[in-house]
């Protein structure tokens, strides 16, 4: 017998053979090289992305976020900069990270215009910086912690992956990296790179 739609795809349309590979996945290394095969499309099973695959516009940034995603961090989201007559973007990346990949990113935006906000394990805090402009209307905010803290949350995130990984995420550090200017798409995500390969 066939085996259905619903056998190898989920609600969202994920493909369920990729989601195994999730709940084998135990540090942000695993969860980061997961996250760089999607990018890549070897994968059409993100955590916590209810899509198979990712938007038009993350295609030509996908391999610079797949190179972050093997060097440290474990991304959850981000935006190109984009400019129009009507709208507006600022570059942005978020991501899952230890406590000296956050303290190292912290540090570029010393010495960088980019702006680096780091939340601490367990931090629920909330702030709301546009990064998403359509004419005059704010769409996208960045500044609010999207680590898992309270019990519902690390069972969603354990749902999607799995439970070593939802309570390393609670354990985490979440950064949310963006470049000020409006627009502006060729500085954000090489400086980040650089940042995290002089790590090695």
């Amino acid at each position: 017998m066939e085996p259905t739609e619903a056998d190898i795809r989920d609600q969202s349309g994920r493909r369920l053979e990729d989601k195994g590979a999730w709940r084998q996945a135990t540090s942000l290394a695993a969860a980061g090289e997961l996250t760089a095969r999607w990018l890549e499309g070897h994968s059409e099973y993100q955590a916590a992305t209810f899509t198979a695959r990712f938007d038009d516009e993350t295609g030509p940034i996908a391999a610079e976020l797949a190179a972050l995603n093997r060097n440290g961090l474990f991304t959850k989201e981000s935006q190109p900069g984009l400019r129009t007559d009507h709208s507006a973007q600022r570059q942005y990346v978020t991501a899952f990270c230890s406590a000296d990949v956050a303290a190292d990113l912290l540090a570029l935006s010393t010495r960088t215009d980019l702006v680096t906000v780091a939340h601490a394990p367990g931090e629920a805090s909330s702030a709301a910086i546009p990064v998403t402009l359509d004419g005059d209307e704010v769409v996208t905010v960045l500044g609010s912690s999207e680590n898992p803290v309270d019990e519902e949350q690390i069972q969603d995130w354990a749902d999607e992956t799995n439970e070593t990984l939802a309570l390393l995420l609670a354990d985490s550090w979440y950064v949310e990296i963006l470049d000020p200017l409006w627009g502006r798409n060729d500085v954000l995500l090489p400086a980040v790179l650089a940042t995290l390969t002089a790590r090695h």
